[in-house]
């Protein structure tokens, strides 16, 4: 069988992405060998995917603005050549089924797809549908979204609800009580104090104003706490370099591969993160209280949808990062892990929120798709 994923090229887009395409290569059975293969936009996860074995084709996309901008006019030009792209890939490659998880890179391919006669599979993330997704939805046979509040934006006929693919290693120490796995994790992140942990986790890229706002209360956190910081690739200068020391338990990274991600996952006791989507299903599959500060002004406002979506079901507290202060978020902080049954009820909420099964359903699916 022929799979071909498609989408934007945020880690948004490629780790669900990743999380499907682990869970077909466990499941699948057929008697043909299973072909996997990307084609959409990079931002610089294109290894990543070649390390899961799916073959990667580069397409030009063009950003989709709901807002003026005069770089949409060099966008628009880019269109013809990636239906162009879209066309001959598809074309060589003829695969049995299409995935398409939204963004940019994946309105091409979709729509050549479409017309190939070939089935597409798009999943929505986000509590409120991309436009990407919107147009992607007329030429696909079936769709899958994340929040309840997504489904209203889409044929009931065709959506279902399965909630947001993760990639369950990064899960499945938080859901086992393995003393080993404890001791590895602590070991990884040097932590010897019985401080609760605190990871701060500002999405793939990092978040510029999650930065500024921890280093203005670190020294408040670390009297109380352990803090596990990843603060983003191109942010990490400019945060080490406004700290003379490290201290002992502050442990700042500029990004957590797999396997560190895994163990912060573990260890944390309260998780700040940002709102998309791939950190809250990866939070709440972990059972974690946590703090969300959705990026302001996202596209179709989505992250501060999706931070209340998640409220919503009392697994949650939200910031707003135009409201937030030191003291402020001093406050939210003690009034989590100072209550013990606040802590524990938020545990429970986010554990009934996750939808571990995601990435399994709808790589069956696919499979499904892919034999009719």
């Amino acid at each position: 069988m022929r799979i071909v994923f498609t989408s934007g090229g945020t880690g948004g887009h490629i780790f669900p992405i990743i999380a499907v395409a682990r869970q077909l290569k466990k499941i699948y059975g057929g008697a043909e060998p299973l072909e996997m293969f990307f084609i959409g936009s990079d931002d610089g996860y294109r290894e990543v995917l070649l390390g899961e074995e799916i073959a990667v084709k580069l397409i030009f996309t063009g950003k989709l603005r709901r807002y003026f901008s005069l770089w949409t006019v060099l966008d628009i030009l880019k269109i013809p050549i990636g239906l162009i792209q879209s066309f001959w890939h598809l074309y060589v490659l003829m695969p049995d089924v299409v995935f398409s998880k939204g963004g940019g890179g994946s309105i091409c391919p979709v729509f050549v797809a479409w017309l190939y006669r070939i089935p597409v599979l798009s999943h929505e993330s986000d509590a409120i549908p991309g436009l990407a997704n919107q147009i992607g939805a007329i030429f696909s046979k079936r769709l899958a979204v994340s929040f309840q509040s997504a489904e209203r934006y889409f044929s009931k006929k065709k959506t279902a609800l399965v909630g947001n693919p993760i990639r369950l290693k990064l899960v499945q120490s938080c859901l086992s009580d393995n003393l080993d796995k404890g001791e590895k994790a602590q070991s990884a992140f040097n932590i010897a104090s019985q401080k609760p942990v605190i990871f701060i986790l500002g999405g793939s890229q990092g978040a510029e104003k999650i930065n500024q706002l921890i280093l203005s209360v670190l020294p408040d956190l670390l009297d109380k706490y352990e803090v596990i910081h990843q603060c983003g690739d191109r942010n990490y200068a400019g945060v080490r370099g406004l700290i003379k020391e490290l201290p002992a338990n502050y442990h700042l990274f500029p990004f957590l591969n797999e396997s560190q991600m895994a163990s912060a996952y573990f260890l944390s006791d309260l998780i700040i993160s940002r709102a998309g989507a791939g950190s809250i299903f990866e939070i709440a599959s972990c059972a974690k209280p946590s703090i969300l500060i959705p990026i302001p002004k996202s596209p179709s406002d989505h992250q501060r949808k999706n931070a209340f979506a998640y409220a919503r079901a009392g697994a949650t507290s939200v910031l707003e990062q135009d409201n937030i202060t030191p003291h402020l978020l001093l406050s939210e902080i003690s009034e989590i892990l100072d209550n013990p049954a606040a802590t524990q009820k938020m545990r429970e909420n986010a554990k009934s929120f996750s939808r571990l099964e995601a990435a399994d359903n709808i790589a069956r699916a696919l499979i499904e798709m892919g034999r009719q």
